[in-house]
Formats: C-alpha cells, structure tokens, sequence
C-alpha cells in the first residue's frame, strides 16, 4: 500500500516538472521570437536628421519657392514659424536615455501635410521619416494645441462684430438682418469597433459637423462629434448654441436671426424655406434666403479644399476626429478672417429696423406669422429677380 502512493507520488512530481519545463520553453521560444522581430528604430528612419523633408525638401522650399511651400503646409514659412512658437512648448517632448524627441517642428510640418493633402500614414512615414505609429499617435496632440492656440479665432462675436456680420449679410448677400448661415456635414469615419452608433443613412459611418458661418466664409461656431446617426436639426436642438439662442444670452443685434434649410427648425431666430408650393412673393424669399444660406454650403467647400484630410475617411478614432475637425476650422479662419469691428451705421438698414414687425411667439403653430413678418424686413426685388419673374 505504502509502494504503491509512492510510486503515484513520484508520477505526479514527475508530471509537475515535465509540465513547468514545457511551459518555460514556451515562454522561452515567445519571448525569442518577439526579440527577433523587434527592431527599434529602423536604419533609414533614424536617417531622418540629414534625409528627411524636414531637412531637405522644406528647406529648399522655404528658401527657393514659398508658394510651392505655402501649397504643401497651407501657410507661408513666417506664419508657420509664429504657429510654431504658439506651440511647441505644448507638443515638445523629453529626450531620454534610449531615444531622442521627435522635434516640435517636424510633428508640425507632419501634421500641416496631412491636414492638407490627407496623405496616408504611409506616406508621410516615407517623406518624413518618422514611424508610422508614432505620427498616428502625435498628430491629434498636435491638432488640440493648434486649436487651443488659435481660440481667438474660433470665439463666439461680439455685439460689434454681430452687427458687423449682419451688415455684411445685408450688402454682400442682400439678406437683412441675418448674423449667420447654419448647416451641417458628415465627416466620413473608419466603423468604431464597439458600437454601430455612426452608421448615417447615407451607409457610411460618420461623424457630424454643425457648423454657423458669417458673411466671410469664417465658422462663427462649431460642434462635432455627434454620431452619423442623428439629423442636423436634432444636432442643433442639443447644442450649446440654440440654448444660447434661447436664453438670448449671445448679445445680439436686436431682431436678428440666422438662415438655415429645410433640415432645422423655425424659430424667431432661425428663419428657413418656404415649404411645399410657394406663392410667387414666397419665390422671392426663398431665392433670397438660399443665396444666403449656401455661405455656408461655400465655407464648407474652402474647408475641404484647403484641408483635403477631410475628404477621406478618417481612421482614427471619433474623438481624434473632433480633434482633427477643430484644428482645420481654426487654420480655416486664421487664413480668412479680418479682426475688424464694423459699426453699423447706413440709414436705409436702420430705418428698415425701425418699421420691422417680429412677432415673438416661439414654435412651430406659428410658422406663417414668422415667415410673414419676416417678409417686411427682406422682401426688395433685386434686378435677377426681376428678370426671373
């Protein structure tokens, strides 16, 4: 009896040390095979400092043919360096014992490129010879502090500007009393792994982009990161904008209002279409109105035309997105925008508010007291008009 547990014991122990070996020359191959294919940093990357774009093709750009390097990063060489100051305290990393820092400039000029041209991580892992990984990895830290840097660019107007807007509507675009075209756009989206939240009726994945623009094609505010799935005006009803809106709390000219499509709501600030068959005087107004609404249709096109990443679909990840968007916007009105209040003084306009009738009561019962008394302040035929007629 007593023979045979210690045979049965011997057995197990032998068992027991059989299994820990093969588990320990398991972990031994893994381990093996893992340091094999692990390279550092590869040779012609860490080349980067005498071959790379940073230090070749910009250079000679920068010294021999500013537009070809204004068309590669959107902006010329001055501007770049004064961004450049603007952040690179904010992007700079350590150097450590193993590696050096990528440099502030070179994540910028990375950055600018692919904002630009929307090229691959591919791409821009050969021109600048920078790890793939490692670009993915910087270019939304980057575009936050783009974006926090040029905030001044991106606030809410103030009165004079409001009314500096709203003149500008009014002579360029012959739209009295209107701060503002809203509208909104899908920004295409790799499929989030963990939800199917952005798939948009158009069956894509995307993220929306709601955007008010004044007379100057500049975005007066921005919201993104909505998920495909909702519908502009639903978009808006959640913004921070239409509780503004609401609460009259944006310190607007008195009786002014923003145009919009079909999409979004009517409201006493928020004018749209005429629905169904207008009447020819409806014709007019909603001629009028279109003209005015599609700056924004127009500032959505320069955006996607001076920063073509937004074109593409983004393989990132919804919030880098955000990041990405933001930044684009903010470059977009710092080469656009004129910081320049303009009083508003003509006559004509003046009077025209003085025998303007708006009625106050908000909803959707009172649609064709809103369009009517709204009439009385855009309804004056302009020569095309004439002609159409």
């Amino acid at each position: 009896m007593e023979h045979d547990v210690a045979i049965r014991t011997q057995v197990n122990e032998t068992i027991i040390l059989l299994a820990v070996q093969c588990i320990r020359n398991i972990l031994l191959t893994k381990k093996k095979k893992i340091r094999n294919r692990t390279i550092w940093v590869r040779d012609w990357i860490n080349r980067r400092e005498n071959l790379g774009a940073s230090t070749r093709l910009l250079v000679e750009m920068r010294a021999e043919d500013s537009e070809g390097y204004q068309n590669h990063l959107r902006m010329l060489p001055h501007q770049f360096d004064e961004l450049l100051s603007k952040i690179e305290n904010a992007i700079q990393k350590q150097d450590t014992h193993m590696r050096n820092a990528i440099p502030a400039k070179i994540k910028l000029e990375v950055t600018l490129r692919y904002l630009a041209a929307g090229d691959s991580m591919y791409t821009l892992e050969a021109l600048h010879r920078v790890a793939r990984s490692t670009i993915a990895q910087f270019i939304p830290e980057v575009c936050d502090a783009i974006y926090r840097a040029l905030k001044d660019y991106m606030r809410i107007p103030c009165h004079e500007e409001w009314k500096r807007i709203e003149y500008g509507f009014q002579t360029k675009w012959n739209f009295a009393g209107c701060i503002g075209a809203l509208g909104g756009k899908h920004i295409n989206i790799r499929a989030p792994d963990d939800t199917s939240d952005y798939y948009n009726y158009k069956g894509a994945h995307s993220t929306i982009f709601l955007a008010l623009v004044d007379d100057n094609y500049c975005f007066s505010y921005v919201n993104v990161g909505t998920n495909g799935t909702a519908s502009d005006g639903g978009v808006f009803q959640r913004s921070k904008l239409a509780q503004a809106l609401e609460n009259n709390t944006l310190n607007l000219p008195e009786r002014s209002i923003i145009v919009a499509d079909a999409a979004f709501p009517l409201k006493t600030y928020l004018m749209k279409p005429y629905p169904r068959t207008p009447t020819r005087k409806e014709q007019v107004f909603n001629y009028r109105l279109s003209r005015a609404r599609r700056i924004v249709e127009n500032a959505f096109g320069i955006l996607v035309t001076r920063f073509r990443v937004l074109l593409n679909t983004l393989d990132m990840r919804p919030k880098n997105v955000d990041s990405i968007v933001l930044a684009a916007c903010s470059l977009h009105n710092c080469c656009e925008k004129h910081p320049i209040c303009t009083s508003l003084t003509d006559a004509s306009i003046l009077q025209m508010y003085n025998n303007v009738l708006l009625y106050q009561e908000h909803g959707g019962h009172n649609c064709v007291q809103l369009w009517e008394a709204y009439h009385l302040r855009v309804i004056v035929t302009m020569p095309l008009e004439r002609q159409k007629q």
